[in-house]
This record gives C-alpha cells, sequence and structure tokens, in this order.
C-alpha cells in the first residue's frame, strides 16, 4: 500500500487565501483544461506517494493558511526547451488551522502527521485575519 505525502510550498507575493483563488483564476496560472497548476523545476521523486492523495499546503505571509489538492503531475516544457513539472491542482482551497512556517526555497514533502487540520465547515467561512496577526496568534498555539 502507497504512503500519502503532501507538499508544502511558500506562495510568495499572495496577502491571503483570497489572494491566491484570484491569482488561479488568471488564464498564466492555468493548464490547458483550465485547472489551476504550479511550474516547478524538480519533479517529485515520490511521486506515487503525492498522487495517493496529497495536497499542497500553501505558505502565505509565514502561516499555512490552505491547501489544495494535487490531481496529476504533467511534464512541461518551458520556452527554453527544458522540461519542468506542472503540479495540476482541485480549484478549491482548502483552509486549514493557521500554522507558523519560516521561509524556505522551493517545495517541500510534508508529511500527514506534520500537516495543520483543515479548518471545521463552520470556520472556513470566517474572514482572514490579517496574515501578522495569524501569525502571531500561531506562533503562541492559540491558532
Amino acid at each position: 500500500m502507497t504512503k500519502i505525502t503532501h507538499l508544502i510550498k511558500l506562495s510568495v507575493g499572495t496577502e491571503d487565501v483570497a489572494d491566491l483563488a484570484a491569482w488561479h483564476r488568471l488564464p498564466q496560472a492555468q493548464g490547458p483544461d483550465g485547472l489551476p497548476v504550479h511550474i516547478t523545476r524538480m519533479w517529485p521523486k515520490r511521486e506515487a506517494e503525492v498522487l495517493n492523495g496529497g495536497s499542497i499546503y500553501w505558505v502565505i505571509k509565514g502561516v499555512i493558511q490552505c491547501r489544495q489538492r494535487i490531481v496529476r503531475l504533467d511534464e512541461v516544457i518551458g520556452g527554453d526547451g527544458i522540461a519542468r513539472c506542472a503540479i495540476v491542482l482541485d480549484p478549491e482551497l482548502v483552509k486549514v488551522a493557521p500554522a507558523p512556517k519560516r521561509a524556505f526555497q522551493g517545495w517541500r514533502y510534508l508529511a500527514p502527521a506534520d500537516a495543520p487540520p483543515d479548518l471545521s465547515a463552520a470556520r472556513a467561512g470566517d474572514d482572514d485575519l490579517p496574515p501578522e496577526l495569524s501569525a502571531a496568534l500561531a506562533d503562541i498555539g492559540i491558532f
């Protein structure tokens, strides 16, 4: 039986979850089938684990704030002729319990045990807190 592994990635330049959702609706952020994609240089070596129910967890302003289910991995060839990995994502952004995360480069694997839980249905509709407040609350374990 194949394990599940998630990915974690910084959403650079994004202000909040709504901003990330707006970016994913832009034509340049979508693949040929209209699903949002994130293109990266590296192909996950643990592909089977990522495609076995994995999600990409987005770090926004120093806090893990949401996730998206990974649908598939597609090879794309850039204008420079170099093969890259297009991480094809479910358009639904699922808010998670905010968790602080220091900056890092690229993407990393995230074990399911280390992934923040999804917010309850009652909390998922809550307005986003300012990023600084969300990070401070998560840092002291309140959020």
